[in-house]
C-alpha cells in the first residue's frame, strides 16, 4: 500500500450511470497505489446474477437493499477507491455512510455526454424504456442535488476523456496544498 498519505485512504466515486466511475476509479486506484472495487460488479459477483436479472426478479427495491448492505460493508475497507452505482445516493443511509467513511467525489457529466456513452446500452435496467433520453434527464435532475450534497469534491467531466478525469483527480488528490480533512 502507498506510503504517501497525502491523499485520502478511502475514495468513493458517485455520479450518474455513464459518468465513468468504474473506468476513472480503476485508473485513479492505479495512480494512487490503492485497491479498487465497483459496487455493481461486487453485487453481481456475490449474487451470481446480473444487475438486470436482479431488477427483473427482485425489482429496484431488492437491488437497493443489496446495494445498501454492500455499501455498509465495503466502505470499511482502507486504501481503496470504490466506484458506486448511480443510484446509491437515493438512500439516505448510503449517503451518510459514504460521507462518514471516506472522501466522496462526484463525477458530474452533461446529459449529452451520458447519452452519447450509453446509446443503445442494453445492460442498464433503468434505460430499458421507450424514451431513454428523457429517463436520463429525469435521473440527472432528481439525483444531482443528492450527489452534490454527498460530495466532498465535484469534478466536471463534461467533454473530458475518462483518462483526463482520472489524471485531474489524481493531481488534485496528491497536491500538497489539497486538504481533505
Amino acid at each position: 500500500m502507498p506510503t504517501n498519505k497525502s491523499h485520502p485512504d478511502r475514495i468513493f466515486l458517485i455520479g450518474p450511470m455513464g459518468a465513468g466511475k468504474t473506468t476513472v476509479g480503476r485508473i485513479l486506484a492505479q495512480n494512487l497505489g490503492l485497491a479498487f472495487a465497483d459496487t455493481d460488479e461486487e453485487i453481481e459477483h456475490r449474487s451470481g446474477a446480473s444487475i438486470s436479472w436482479i431488477f427483473d426478479i427482485e425489482g429496484e427495491a431488492g437491488f437497493r437493499d443489496r446495494e445498501e448492505q454492500l455499501v455498509k460493508e465495503i466502505t470499511k475497507r482502507k486504501d481503496i477507491v470504490i466506484s458506486t452505482g448511480g443510484g446509491v445516493v437515493l438512500r439516505q443511509k448510503n449517503r451518510q455512510v459514504l460521507s462518514a467513511r471516506g472522501f466522496v467525489v462526484y463525477l458530474r457529466a452533461s446529459v449529452e455526454d451520458l447519452l452519447g456513452r450509453m446509446n443503445g446500452d442494453k445492460k442498464r435496467p433503468l434505460l430499458q424504456v421507450d424514451d431513454p433520453q428523457e429517463k436520463i434527464r429525469q435521473i440527472v435532475t432528481e439525483r444531482d442535488p443528492l450527489y452534490t450534497e454527498t460530495a466532498d469534491f465535484i469534478i466536471e467531466a463534461h467533454g473530458l476523456s475518462f483518462k483526463s478525469v482520472a489524471k485531474r483527480l489524481t493531481l488534485k488528490l496528491t497536491d500538497p496544498s489539497f486538504s481533505y480533512n
